[in-house]
């Protein structure tokens, strides 16, 4: 199906012929059968896998703008304005990817947080404590 944008309705879906579906489906074939790891490179690639790794990044951005920042105050107030346009730039994109990737996307990356392997961390944590007991 797809959607579409009226003049009255917010939102309505048209459904596909048959004709254009089968044209779809050619594409489709088509695209998997020339570049096999391409195809399955977008196919598993995710608006949320995207903005994570984004939000990742910016993060370690953030962090590196703030010790320019600290660390260059003292001797040049002119880097420290850039440490801090540095954090400003990566807060506003941080904050823009994160609206993005919504709750779900959010609920999916920190679920894959809790499961991977600092998950597996706290855990460690928690049974090396009841062992002391």
């Amino acid at each position: 199906m797809v959607g579409l944008r009226g003049q009255g309705a917010e939102r309505s879906t048209v459904p596909l012929s048959p004709e254009e579906q089968r044209i779809l489906q050619d594409i489709e074939r088509s695209f998997y059968e020339h570049d096999p790891e391409f195809a399955h490179e977008v196919s598993s690639t995710t608006i949320y896998k995207v903005a994570g790794r984004n939000v990742k990044w910016l993060t370690l951005g953030f962090i590196g703008g703030f010790a320019v920042l600290v660390s260059s105050f003292v001797w040049s107030l002119f880097l420290a304005i850039v440490g801090f346009v540095i954090m400003l730039t990566c807060a506003f994109y941080i904050d823009r990817n994160l609206r993005k990737m919504g709750k779900a996307g959010w609920a999916s990356l920190s679920s894959s947080v809790r499961g991977g392997s600092l998950g597996n961390a706290g855990k460690r944590v928690r049974d090396r404590f009841r062992r002391s007991e």
